[in-house]
């Protein structure tokens, strides 16, 4: 019998918006996905002296944006244990708790192109079945570069591709703090929220 086939979809969400539920869909979809976990990011080593939105607030937006789709799914696996969370500790971890599935971690094109620098990047790769690379078009990565770094990731790397978005989380806060609009940037639910509360003000 063939695992089920789960994907890892990580990130500090702040805030999670259409772009990331697009790339997410995809990626189910080109990639026989069963199902994918988000994996909220508490304490981020890459964002140290960044400030990143309470985790209260972060929970309760990727809980807003994944509700209603039953393939989608919110894990607690960093937010249940002290930072700083390296993806290496996040991914054995998950390993440990879905033993009968394939688990097939989601990025984009720039942490792959960020890869080798990764902590312990050796065990991340023997610890996934597959990573799936969401590519935005017009990226340059080179492949056989990154394959002579880490010849391990040729048998587990595939590619996404998606819809041009030129949409991020960065952009959204500032255009909030900005009091420019983004509202078709997130769902209506996550708009309000973002409003209600007065997250980005």
């Amino acid at each position: 019998m063939a695992k089920k086939r789960l994907g890892i979809f990580g990130g500090t969400f702040d805030p999670p918006h259409v772009g990331h539920l697009i790339l997410a869909a995809e990626a189910r979809d080109q990639l026989a996905l069963d199902c994918t976990i988000w994996v909220l990011t508490p304490d981020p080593p890459h964002k140290r002296g960044k400030r990143v939105t309470s985790i209260e607030h972060r929970l309760a937006m990727v809980d807003l944006a994944i509700s209603g789709d039953e393939a989608f799914s919110l894990s607690y696996v960093d937010i249940d244990r002290p930072g700083p969370h390296y993806t290496v500790d996040t991914v054995k971890i998950l390993k440990g708790e879905y033993p009968n599935h394939a688990l097939i971690y989601l990025m984009g094109g720039d942490s792959l192109h960020d890869l080798p620098n990764w902590y312990k990047v050796d065990q991340f790769l023997s610890t996934l079945d597959g990573i799936g690379v969401m590519r935005r078009p017009g990226d340059d990565i080179d492949i056989s570069e990154l394959m002579t770094a880490l010849p391990q990731l040729e048998e587990k790397l595939n590619f996404v591709t998606a819809p041009l978005l030129e949409i991020s989380a960065d952009q959204i806060r500032r255009r909030a703090r900005q009091k420019r609009t983004y509202r078709y940037y997130v769902l209506p639910k996550i708009y309000e929220y973002i409003c209600t509360q007065q997250i980005y003000q």
